[in-house]
């Protein structure tokens, strides 16, 4: 395997750090699917816990670092999940956590980060403008700077997702992977590819958010001047290159869907896995939707990365009624 950032022993350490409500999800297969879908897909479920999203597997680790070096202020961007489990994963260690998030993010996320005790600053654009303000927040206030997927701790607790699908029987053929700043996808995909070489890595990412995808393809950083798809969680425009060089080392191939893909696959998850999820959660569904041919026959198992929705939003987008 080619070098990563990440080192699977420290991964292995991170469980031991990480609060075992974050750890050892759910993953089961859902048969339900199976006849529209032409292949055995299971669940990787990363939604039941306190912040509804994977993300806290990282922050843990990081908060757990700033304690023991004796740093107290910690400050973020976040489209609105890494803000969530940061200001948890802080909160129960008495850190001061601030999140800059755009104006325009999920109302739903953010009121959950003002609720769990956080300083929400909020900024007139987009994830990209939030990332600049909290690097100033930052410089001004001398204080941690988390920066998702380029921060190793982010990437790190990400992967131990991979070491649990890894020990998983029976085993599978392929994951599909939410694709945004990199750090599920490099996490994940740094420990498959060296505990269970056979497994594909497929990374997916809107359409409309395609800038990772296109660096991907080219093997160097692309970026794009907008974004514009619902799945607000991985809506960033410009990648990271220690990032993108990981990615390249782990990741067997990145596909771009289709709005309509996501919403039907959000629609399948509700309707036949009984699950409220955000757009992004729904990505490697829609891959399989787009290409049914390439995963038929196959085991494909999809990670269930967030359910922080607006409600009104998935109502809209699913055509589903409102009680």
């Amino acid at each position: 395997m080619q070098e990563t950032r990440l080192d699977t022993a420290r991964i292995r350490a991170a469980r031991r750090v990480i609060d075992p409500m974050f750890l050892d999800t759910p993953l089961y297969r859902c048969e339900a699917w199976e006849p529209e879908l032409g292949c055995r897909v299971s669940v990787k479920l990363e939604t039941a816990n306190p912040v509804r999203s994977f993300k806290a597997r990282g922050t843990e680790l990081v908060a757990s670092r700033l304690v023991d070096g004796g740093s107290r202020a910690v400050v973020c961007a976040s489209a609105g999940n890494l803000g969530q489990a940061l200001a948890w994963s802080g909160r129960g260690r008495g850190l001061d956590v601030t999140v800059v998030a755009s104006r325009t993010a999920t109302a739903a996320k953010l009121a959950r980060i003002r609720a769990l005790g956080a300083r929400l600053v909020l900024v007139d654009g987009d994830h990209e403008l939030a990332r600049d303000r909290a690097a100033d927040i930052a410089r001004r206030d001398g204080i941690r700077l988390l920066e998702d997927s380029l921060d190793i701790e982010t990437c790190e607790g990400a992967a131990t997702i991979g070491l649990e699908l890894a020990a998983a029987e029976p085993t599978f053929d392929a994951v599909l992977v939410a694709l945004g700043g990199g750090a599920l996808a490099t996490g994940v995909g740094h420990v498959l590819k060296e505990l269970a070489p056979g497994v594909e890595v497929i990374c997916v990412q809107p359409a409309g958010a395609p800038a990772m995808t296109r660096s991907w393809r080219a093997r160097r950083v692309v970026t794009t001047d907008t974004a514009d798809t619902i799945a607000d969680g991985v809506a960033g425009r410009r990648p990271i290159p220690a990032v993108l060089d990981d990615l390249l080392a782990v990741a067997d191939d990145a596909v771009l869907v289709r709005e309509a893909s996501i919403v039907a696959g959000m629609r399948m998850l509700l309707d036949h896995a009984g699950l409220v999820v955000e757009p992004s959660a729904a990505l490697g569904i829609a891959a399989i939707l787009e290409d049914r041919e390439r995963f038929a026959g196959r085991h494909v198992v999809t990670i269930v990365c967030g359910s922080n929705v607006d409600l009104a939003a998935y109502h809209r987008w699913t055509g589903t009624p409102r009680h």
